[in-house]
């Protein structure tokens, strides 16, 4: 792979949806070729599709037929498959979870080979897509399983804000029997490493947020921020982890104490969700931390109710390529030098 400029590879996303609006859009600016060379997993067919319903005249992609041509001042795609999809811009269909499916397998595939060095996935619908192949909530289960060990963490971040979450894609239902001392510290782990070696944060500040309304109103309320989450903050500090709380999660957003720490982890995913969206929605970036391999994504859906009509923001998407390149220098760097540290042997003195 070239030294200059990073690979992204990108997922299309529900072919029914915004994706490759936001992608096409995202790739008109010329500069980003300064920046990277995205390979997005598609079909030629397709995107030209999307092209002429957005009356996009002034672009085109380079159609590859081996990663072995890309060419680096293009963004290029790769047929993964060469039926011909049926697009149907704004509404949910079976073609559009497995065509998303098709375009997921083939880019999660070639950053498993290291063909790239990133992956940027647009929106899938979480429905269509389950099939035989794909019986996961979500991306960030997906790419645990072919990726991970079971520490991988939903982190959402942006200028401003970054929230993490301890349970991600289950019912609220089973959020409280989830939760155990163990995993919030594993969470408070893989949070503060990727602080560090992601986000070249030396010491990082973490608030965690209490699962009760008033933080369980020293156990009025609930329990669990008692015997289970102030013991893993606890746990934290003894291992030199700077985390804080359990906090209330109205007054924590509300008074902008989020502002004093680096980073935030909530117990439930619309805890730690709403707020992060209703302070940087359509500049935000859903990471999957925690991975040996870099995955963003933007964090919004399909959309289906714009599909097709050229309203879209291609910011979040945008942000996701920035935020994807920025991560895998930045854990390159630290991967270089942290692998041979230096070793200090002290002095003898002299008697």
């Amino acid at each position: 792979m070239t030294e200059e400029k990073i690979i992204v590879g990108i997922s299309q996303g529900d072919i029914n949806g915004i994706g490759l609006e936001v992608i096409i859009k995202t790739f008109l600016d010329p500069q980003m070729f300064d920046l990277c060379t995205p390979v997005i997993f598609g079909s030629n067919k397709t995107a030209t599709f999307h092209r002429k319903a957005l009356n996009i005249e002034d672009f085109s992609f380079n159609h590859i037929k081996d990663l072995s041509e890309i060419n680096h001042k293009r963004a290029n795609i790769i047929n993964v498959y060469e039926d011909e999809a049926h697009v149907e811009l704004g509404k949910q269909t079976e073609a559009g979870g497995k065509y998303a499916l098709k375009s997921l397998e083939a880019a999660a595939n070639a950053l498993a080979a290291k063909k790239i060095n990133v992956l940027v996935t647009a929106p899938i619908n979480k429905e269509n897509i389950q099939s035989p192949d794909f019986k996961f909530p979500g991306h960030t289960e997906y790419l645990e399983a072919k990726f991970g060990n079971g520490k991988s963490l939903m982190f959402l971040v942006s200028d401003s804000l970054r929230v993490a979450v301890v349970t991600g894609h289950i019912p609220v239902a089973q959020v409280a029997q989830q939760l155990s001392t163990e995993k919030i510290l594993d969470k408070i782990r893989t949070l503060n490493r990727s602080l560090i070696q992601d986000f070249v944060i030396r010491k990082p500040r973490i608030a965690v947020l209490g699962l009760n309304p008033h933080a369980g109103d020293n156990g009025v309320i609930g329990n669990e921020e008692k015997t289970i989450i102030k013991p893993a903050i606890d746990k934290a500090h003894l291992e030199d982890i700077m985390a804080y709380g359990p906090f209330p999660a109205d007054g924590f957003f509300g008074n902008n104490t989020y502002q004093q720490y680096d980073a935030v982890l909530a117990m439930y995913h619309d805890q730690g969700l709403i707020p992060f969206k209703s302070i940087a929605f359509n500049s935000g970036v859903n990471f999957t931390a925690g991975l040996p391999v870099v995955r963003t994504s933007p964090d919004h859906g399909t959309a289906y109710d714009i599909a097709g009509k050229n309203l879209a923001s291609e910011e979040s998407f945008r942000k996701a390529v920035y935020t994807a390149i920025d991560v895998f220098r930045a854990r390159s760097q630290y991967t270089e030098l942290t692998e041979n540290p230096l070793v200090i042997t002290p002095k003898k003195r002299d008697r």
